[in-house]
């Protein structure tokens, strides 16, 4: 199954969903209409069961430019830009609260809200020859929006650097800082993306759904919280289905056959 609506395109196959940015020839820019799409696309997915996986991907050179300079530069209008950034933050909100795994597949270059974008996904693949930077500093623009989703990914001294400096790192770098994952070679890109995509999609659907929200939740408790809520979430994990399944194979030395419950 997959949609167009011209800047989004929308596929989905055995419950792996494909959300691929489609504006190449403004270098996928964050416009209006990309994060209403975005905003539609990650609202349809979270309320879809069947739903294991997302990889969220782009068409053309770059992966994303960040917003839309030329739209925003259009309307002159502190509330017309605090709306839009509020929208922003939503679809970034949405992709951390969503109940599966979303994977960026960085084809190319990131900057900005596009940088953004990579630091909010639960996962991250780029080619080598992709490069990152959170450049709105170069305009007179500090980034404080992408400063949030990429100081809860990479230490927060490196994070400041890229943000006050505006300076591209490569992908190698991105990987060494934990921005991304893994930075391959162009041609083993949608290998890698395929293997981690096969990795979740073997497990649980139960155990994975859980995981996500446990994960993101206990992320802004202290350690005292995290752990009172991780054990509760735990022991109400051991109550489903797909553990007694689990565990019998395991002792049984066999695959386990996943219900989904």
């Amino acid at each position: 199954m997959s949609t167009d609506n011209s800047v989004l395109e929308t596929a989905k196959d055995d419950g792996v969903v494909t959300l691929t940015l489609n504006r190449p020839d403004q270098f996928n820019a964050l416009s209006e209409e990309m994060l209403d799409a975005l905003e539609a696309a990650l609202a349809a997915v979270a309320q879809d069961e069947s739903a294991r996986c997302v990889v969220l991907a782009a068409n053309g050179r770059a992966f994303c430019a960040g917003h839309d300079l030329k739209q925003m530069r259009s309307k002159p209008d502190q509330g017309y830009y605090e709306a839009l950034f509020a929208q922003c933050g939503r679809v970034m909100q949405s992709i951390v609260a969503l109940p599966v795994p979303v994977i960026a597949k960085v084809q190319g270059m990131a900057t900005a809200a596009g940088c953004q974008l990579v630091a909010t996904c639960d996962l991250a693949v780029a080619a080598d020859t992709a490069k990152f930077a959170v450049s709105g500093i170069n305009v007179g623009l500090f980034c404080s929006t992408p400063a949030v989703a990429l100081t809860r990914s990479i230490p927060i001294k490196q994070a400041f650097e890229m943000l006050v400096t505006g300076r591209f790192i490569s992908a190698q770098d991105a990987a060494a800082r934990g921005l991304i994952n893994h930075a391959v070679p162009p041609d083993q890109l949608d290998a890698q993306v395929d293997d981690l995509v096969q990795a979740i999609c073997s497990k649980s659907p139960v155990a994975v759904r859980t995981g996500k929200s446990m994960y993101q939740r206990q992320r802004a408790m202290g350690l005292a919280e995290a752990y009172d809520y991780a054990g509760t979430v735990m022991a109400c994990n051991m109550m489903a289905e797909d553990v007694c399944e689990g565990i019998d194979a395991f002792m049984q030395k066999r695959h386990p056959v996943w219900k989904g419950r």
